[in-house]
């Protein structure tokens, strides 16, 4: 009998988030932008598994609202969800105009930037799924290296089985490196339209510099209600936990 309640709940909670979602698209195409994103709100607070299309909707909202933070942030959480998508980055271009802080961002140079380049092509899942289809390509190799009587055929599948374990390990060492910087990263949008980042986690500490609504910041640690952030320039500060909001 409890099995029968919970999957009539389940049900009940897939129909209602399709039904919520579809409500929203609607609204949307209505020009009805508050509506719509409360109607994907709703999907976000009865549901645990979210979508990019549904963060993406909802930034589209905001962005139509003029509610900056609220639409880089949804910007932000479907890319974490698909990273790379162009229509997502394309359009958290046109969010973050909105934005009054201009914070440069330094890039990496030498070996490190041709890494994080290499790396950054796919996200960690989509490497460790190459990684099993060259490994696949390795296996099938060997086994024509194997079962092969021709001189210049074996030679060929070794060959080819040196060059595909070489992908797996570059594969691997990819997707090993992106998981690292997907655990290490927490990117945080500043929801309060002015925010005062301090030398100390503490309200005596001097103000060093001022946020603004929709500014990106990377969180690097956390004590009490106080959140350490680091900019893309490179500058770093103590701010208000209650003032900003992480991505992930």
């Amino acid at each position: 009998m409890k099995n029968i309640v919970y999957l009539f709940l389940l049900i009940t909670q897939v129909f209602f988030a399709q039904s919520s979602f579809e409500k929203g698209n609607l609204l949307y195409q209505d020009n009805k932008f508050e509506q719509a994103a409360q109607e994907y709100e709703n999907v976000l607070k009865e549901n645990k598994e979210h979508s990019a299309e549904l963060y993406f909707n909802l930034a589209n909202c905001y962005y139509k609202l003029n509610k900056v933070a609220p639409s880089i942030y949804n910007y932000e959480k479907a890319l974490v969800l698909k990273p790379h998508d162009e229509q997502t980055l394309n359009n958290l271009k046109f969010a973050k105009k909105l934005t009054i802080d201009e914070i440069k961002e330094v890039p990496k140079v030498g070996f490190a930037k041709l890494i994080q380049n290499f790396t950054g092509i796919f996200d960690y899942n989509t490497w460790a799924k190459i990684a099993v289809g060259i490994a696949f390509l390795f296996l099938l190799s060997f086994i024509g290296y194997y079962f092969s009587q021709l001189t210049l055929s074996k030679r060929l599948y070794f060959i080819g089985m040196f060059v595909l374990l070489v992908g797996v390990l570059l594969s691997v060492a990819a997707a090993m490196s992106e998981k690292d910087h997907y655990d290490n990263d927490r990117p945080a949008i500043v929801f309060s339209e002015v925010s005062e980042v301090r030398s100390e986690p503490q309200k005596a500490g001097s103000a060093i510099f001022l946020l603004h609504e929709g500014a990106k910041v990377y969180v690097t640690e956390t004590l009490q209600n106080w959140k350490k952030i680091e900019l893309t320039d490179g500058t770093e500060g103590w701010i208000d936990a209650s003032t900003i909001k992480e991505v992930k």
